[in-house]
């Protein structure tokens, strides 16, 4: 089958690679019908991770249809149009029986890759061999395990633009909220305007924020995030972003402020780094004493000149979210459906799989406006 695969730093390309199997009877086999760029490939994109080898195929998000099932699955048939959450999960570990499936014990096998001082990851789709090594879904077909636990029903109702944005965007920004513990009347501001920003800005209009600012410096996502979210745009080379968010919050700052800028290819945040030290520090800066400040996606492990002595000083809560939990997955999935949650205006370039490095270069580069690059197989 045809696949995107990783070959160097920088550089991916359309290969033939071996078709997936049934290895375990909790697996089933997804034939893709849509795969969607993610801000977390970036830094596997520029060959940060020692653990990527040539070859490996990418994608962390993807929608399709069952095509082969497990003897142990119960809940999916051939046929079964499904969207398949990033976060690979046991659904029987400690962790995932507090719903917490993104610190699955279980997904990742290979201990020895992994991290001492850091310990294990939970499984996800295109991530390398300590992130379970799971081939990812820019592919014609996947190897979904734990289908029981990681793969939902798309209610017919939802077309597979907008259902994609199930699988990770959509469950990363509500949690960002959900962690945040963004409560009515609160003010809250959010780094970033990409997918999950917006998404971010819309669940903290859901649970009731007075006001949502979203601070960056692309003006079409910023318009993205004010039409479709609710949110108002904050472009920080034209504004005091400090200033204006002491204005809108009487003077105290923001209740809650979210780090969502992930991958920064150059600018202000941080410059070609898989970290964002800059707008991290002006989130922790900017937030009002005994708020709390969430940093979103992807991260190289330190960042330095953090300003600790502002945590303590302010009594702040620092709250780090990499990838979701599955458990919104379905009521998320059902907000699409009755029409509250509107995700297809992010995917602004659609694309055959054969063009996959140009979506991706698209979307590394912010370039022509792109947010997500979605590709058909």
């Amino acid at each position: 089958m045809r696949a995107l695969c990783w070959v160097a730093a920088d550089e991916v390309a359309v290969r033939e690679v071996p078709d997936p199997e049934l290895r375990n009877e909790r697996d089933v086999i997804v034939r893709v019908r849509r795969s969607t760029t993610c801000g977390g490939d970036l830094p596997l994109l520029a060959g940060w991770d020692p653990l990527l080898r040539a070859g490996d195929v990418l994608g962390a998000e993807f929608l399709g249809e069952v095509v082969e099932v497990g003897p142990a699955v119960r809940r999916h048939r051939t046929g079964d149009r499904v969207v398949v959450g990033a976060s690979v999960a046991c659904g029987g570990c400690w962790y995932c029986r507090q719903g917490l499936h993104s610190c699955c014990d279980n997904s990742s096998a290979d201990l020895a890759s992994a991290d001492p001082d850091q310990g294990r990851d939970a499984g996800g789709f295109g991530r390398p061999r300590a992130a379970g090594g799971f081939a990812g879904g820019h592919a014609e077909y996947v190897r979904v395990p734990y289908a029981d636990v990681g793969a939902f029903p798309v209610p017919d109702a939802v077309d597979d633009d907008r259902a994609l944005f199930a699988a990770d965007a959509a469950p990363a920004g509500w949690s960002a909220a959900q962690v945040g513990a963004v409560r009515p009347g609160d003010v809250v501001a959010i780094w970033g305007a990409g997918a999950v920003g917006q998404l971010t800005a819309w669940a903290a209009v859901r649970r009731g924020a007075a006001q949502v600012l979203v601070v960056d410096r692309y003006e079409e996502r910023l318009r993205m995030a004010e039409r479709h979210c609710g949110a108002e745009p904050l472009d920080y080379r034209r504004t005091d972003v400090a200033a204006e968010l002491r204005d809108r919050s009487g003077g105290r700052g923001p209740d809650v402020c979210v780090v969502a800028v992930g991958w920064s290819a150059a600018g202000r945040f941080g410059g070609r780094t898989a970290d964002h030290p800059d707008a991290l520090r002006e989130a922790v800066y900017a937030c009002r004493k005994s708020g709390v400040v969430v940093v979103l996606g992807e991260s190289a492990g330190f960042v330095d000149a953090f300003p600790l002595g502002t945590v303590t000083d302010r009594r702040l809560t620092v709250r780090g979210a990499r990838r979701p939990d599955l458990r919104d997955v379905p009521m998320l999935l059902d907000r699409m459906a009755r029409d509250e949650l509107r995700t297809e205006q992010l995917a602004t370039h659609r694309l055959p799989l054969e063009q996959g490095p140009q979506g991706y270069a698209l979307f590394r580069d912010r370039a022509d406006g792109c947010v997500r690059a979605v590709f058909t197989p």
